[in-house]
């Protein structure tokens, strides 16, 4: 027995290295930032993240009832990352490298970009049609229930159904900080003529708690789909039973190395596509034909490009491979890397001040149930499988937007499932946004 230990702990792995390997380019990194030596470059941040979230990772995957549970090393790299930025363990220019390559410098962006293209051209044209067709209604029965089981929470506590959901229901199932809760708050001021601040302050501590509640519920959802495989599918897409989907599959190309370079070159022009889309055409096209600017989110938009792209067949099986290849490395490598940039952004404040009440902690745990629920439920019935359902229309519409799709798909093993995250957080969001227009007018 001692014999077999030792020849496990000589072939013991940490993020693809040898274990002592792993732990000496660890330990060199972080002397470096402690002394101040480190730069704030691109290769001197990825290090530093790779340094921070590899040990947080490795010992949140082997840490009993987390592991299982709560959501293993993904999540203790999230929320580790936001315990030692509040502690001030990392120092704060090294926290500012991490923000601005994760945001401005738009790594984020390049992770999403390449999951988006590599999760919707690895589907198959039927299966593409058919789910995304599905989808808007799981969507929509996900903020119904939300406000259901919202407002059934709310009356526990004497609050008003109406500010239910203009406080609670439109903030959590907005698409995020940028994309709903700023955006509402505008609405807010320039509807009722009260102070933006004043429904943004409370906006956000409740989004702060919901987003908390949704990866924890996603990590509880991948563990029941382990459990319970006629729930859940392959990870990559929502139909459930598709006989058509089964008939057509085929053994896949493994892409050369040109292969994965046209899809790196597909990624990125599909994203440029988006955007032109996004900001010109669209704007250009709806100004002329109802002499009002139109806009839709430049991801959204590219989704819909690379849809479009993957149902008419133009995109070669060896480039579609390729970009599937290059998504696998993300979601299986970099997941890390974004969980790490995402957890500096992550305030302990907001936490603390967002729990003082226990009505700012029970209803957005109804919202987040009823969004799982009612999404699973109509996703059910329009032939998707519950638990993929719960996860993209019903928790990725509940959470912080990109930063909270990426956090609630990696505490859900479900990084494939991208496209789907990124239409409830953008054309979801936008729903939303319709939806508190309506809602604010109504107010006194």
């Amino acid at each position: 027995m001692d014999e077999k230990r030792i020849n496990a702990a000589k072939g013991l792995k940490l993020f693809g290295a040898p274990w002592y390997i792993t732990i000496v380019a660890c330990i060199v990194v972080w002397g470096a930032m402690l002394t101040g030596v480190l730069g704030t470059d691109m290769s001197s941040t990825m290090a530093l993240m790779l340094a921070i979230g590899v040990p947080l990772y490795e010992i949140g995957k082997r840490i009993p009832i987390w592991n299982s549970y709560i959501g293993g090393g993904i999540l203790l790299a999230f929320l580790g990352t936001a315990v030692l930025t509040h502690f001030a363990v990392i120092p704060d220019k090294y926290v500012k490298s991490i923000d601005v390559f994760t945001g401005k410098t738009g790594f984020l962006t390049v992770f999403i970009v390449i999951l988006i293209t590599g999760s919707v051209l690895s589907l198959d044209r039927h299966t593409l049609l058919k789910s995304f067709v599905g989808y808007f209604p799981a969507i929509l029965g996900g903020v119904a229930a939300a406000m259901i089981f919202g407002i059934v929470a709310g009356l526990f506590f004497n609050i008003n159904p109406y500010r239910i959901i203009t406080h609670y229901v439109l903030p959590i199932m907005g698409g995020g900080n940028g994309g709903g809760a700023v955006p509402l708050s505008q609405m807010y001021e320039s509807v009722t003529g009260r102070s933006k601040d004043e429904y943004y302050n409370f906006a956000v501590i409740i989004l702060t708690i919901a987003n908390i509640y949704a990866i924890l519920t996603a990590a509880l959802l991948n563990k029941l789909g382990n459990y319970k495989k006629n729930l859940t599918g392959d990870k990559f897409t929502l139909l459930r039973n598709d006989k058509e989907a089964v008939k057509e599959k085929k053994a896949e190309i493994v892409p050369s190395l040109a292969d994965i370079a046209g899809g790196f070159l597909l990624s990125f022009t599909a994203y440029a596509a988006g955007l032109l889309l996004s900001k010109y055409i669209l704007p250009l096209v709806t100004t002329a034909l109802f002499g009002k600017a139109v806009k839709i989110h430049a991801l959204a938009c590219m989704i819909l490009l690379v849809v479009i792209l993957a149902a008419t067949g133009v995109v070669p099986e060896n480039v579609r491979m390729g970009a599937k290849r290059i998504q696998s490395f993300f979601s299986g490598s970099m997941t890390l890397v974004i969980m790490v940039g995402v957890g500096v952004d992550m305030s302990i404040d907001e936490l603390i001040n967002a729990v003082t009440s226990l009505s700012n902690i029970v209803i957005p745990l109804f919202i987040v149930i009823g969004a799982i629920i009612g999404s699973a439920v109509v996703g059910y019935f329009v032939g998707f499988y519950p638990i993929d359902t719960a996860v993209t229309a019903g928790l990725c519409m509940a959470n912080r937007g990109g930063s909270g799709d990426l956090a609630v798909l990696g505490a859900a093993e479900r990084m494939g499932l991208m496209a789907y995250a990124q239409l409830s957080s953008r054309l979801g969001g936008a729903i939303i946004l319709i939806i508190g227009s309506i809602c604010f007018a109504f107010m006194l």
